[in-house]
């Protein structure tokens, strides 16, 4: 990955590596007749555009920017939260009830949506983006070469926020280069009575995303998910259950806050930025809320995952995946197709990565800086410019990620160890790659 030559006018920033069934997802049918009775186009869309997160206000506003400029078309916007987005998109899938546009994500969670024949390829498309994304920005959107989407941001999970000042009370004037030095850190937080880390896994991804993509490259490599997937490495491996073994032993310091299963992400974020804990461990959108918008943004600093002893990976790697790849549903009409591909072409362009950088937000694409970047997103990508790691959910099959997360969270309350955990996931796979 090549990342921006210091910082030039020219940047390529990033690189790649519920359940209910609503009539919202796939649009009012009524209400459809009577937009088609006054010449207008009616569009559903599904997104995960529900939480305060800067790009998401960008998002909506387009949609919005979109109606306004197309006055034939209509937008039927169904807004799901992160944590239930995926488990509806799969839902909604097998019943082949897709909203007419949607938001996917790459790769494992791509595959079999586009495998059975559910989204429709835009390669015909493809010149309308083919000079601001490189192709490793769009290959997770690609399958059996074919296109079916185009990403939105680039985002790098892993991400370490870190307050300075008490840091710097408990006698670290840097965020700790090795595992020891974090340990001994969060050790001497918790002796002067500060909340180490604030952690909100009520949505249960955080320790998955967040953290276990981390560790996971910290301990085992970069190439260890592929391997599992292909047969030639498994969780109950020595080096990834060591990597457990970190969540097991900062929930034994009593690191996190005591409510961590009962508080979501933005809460969490909140109790960070409030000066309730010392760190937050989430994604490089957020810097927007803890860093960008916020007038005490220079008392936090951020970091990665420091090395760890005998690990195969890299410490200087961050867990990164291009997100939010707009597609459109196979088999629609001629008329709706032709208005989803307007709106495609209208949503996703230099404009809509622009205005991303303005805000903090990387993005995957060859684009001019705005001159209002905040520096806060060029240390940003200072720190993640030096190789990507996986993320372990934009790999593994949801159905796994699934028993991951629960037995994450299980781990944090003491009802399983990194063994039994590791050895539960494993048994997930096997029936998983059993069953292709």
């Amino acid at each position: 990955m090549k990342w921006l030559n210091k910082m030039k006018t020219t940047v390529l920033i990033g690189s790649v590596t519920l359940l209910a069934l609503t009539t919202a997802a796939c649009g009012n049918s009524a209400d459809n007749g009577a937009a088609q009775n006054t010449g207008k186009i009616t569009l559903t869309m599904m997104h995960p555009w529900t939480s305060p997160n800067v790009d998401n206000e960008v998002y909506k506003q387009r949609i919005a920017a979109f109606e306004k400029e197309h006055p034939n078309i209509v937008i039927e916007q169904d807004g799901v939260p992160a944590a239930q987005y995926k488990t509806k998109l799969r839902t909604l899938a097998a019943a082949n009830n897709l909203a007419d546009i949607n938001v996917v994500w790459p790769g494992a969670d791509l595959q079999p949506i586009a495998s059975g024949n559910l989204l429709e390829p835009i390669d015909s498309e493809m010149d309308a983006w083919s000079s601001i994304l490189p192709e490793d920005a769009l290959a997770g959107f690609a399958l059996d070469g074919k296109q079916y989407a185009v990403p939105t941001k680039q985002t790098f999970v892993d991400i370490i926020y870190y307050n300075k000042e008490m840091f710097a009370s408990v006698g670290y004037d840097y965020f700790p280069a090795t595992y020891d030095e974090f340990i001994d850190a969060v050790t001497k937080l918790k002796a002067a009575s500060i909340t180490p880390i604030s952690l909100g896994n009520k949505e249960k991804w955080p320790l998955q995303s967040s953290y276990l993509s981390a560790l996971g490259e910290r301990f085992a490599g970069s190439d260890f998910l592929n391997k599992v997937l292909s047969g030639e490495a498994k969780f109950t491996d020595p080096q990834f259950v060591k990597a457990l073994g970190v969540i097991e032993e900062l929930t034994k310091l009593d690191a996190f806050n005591t409510d961590a299963n009962n508080m979501d992400s933005v809460q969490a974020q909140d109790y960070f930025i409030q000066g309730k804990a010392a760190m937050h461990i989430s994604s490089s959108t957020v810097d927007s809320r803890i860093r960008i918008d916020n007038e005490q943004g220079d008392k936090f600093g951020i970091a990665l995952f420091p090395s760890v002893p005998g690990g195969s990976g890299d410490a200087v790697k961050s867990a990164g995946v291009v997100q939010y790849g707009i597609a459109i549903k196979s088999g629609l009409d001629e008329q709706k197709q032709q208005a989803a591909l307007e709106f495609m072409k209208y949503f996703v362009n230099e404009d809509l990565y622009k205005e991303l950088i303005s805000k903090g937000v990387v993005v995957p694409a060859k684009v001019d800086i705005p001159e209002d970047a905040s520096k806060y997103l060029k240390e940003m990508i200072e720190l993640t410019g030096n190789g990507t790691s996986p993320v372990f959910d934009s790999v593994i099959p949801t159905q796994v990620v699934d028993v991951m997360q629960n037995g994450l969270q299980a781990m944090t309350v003491g009802r399983t160890t990194p063994e039994e955990l590791a050895q539960e996931v494993q048994e997930a796979m096997d029936r998983k790659l059993g069953s292709k």
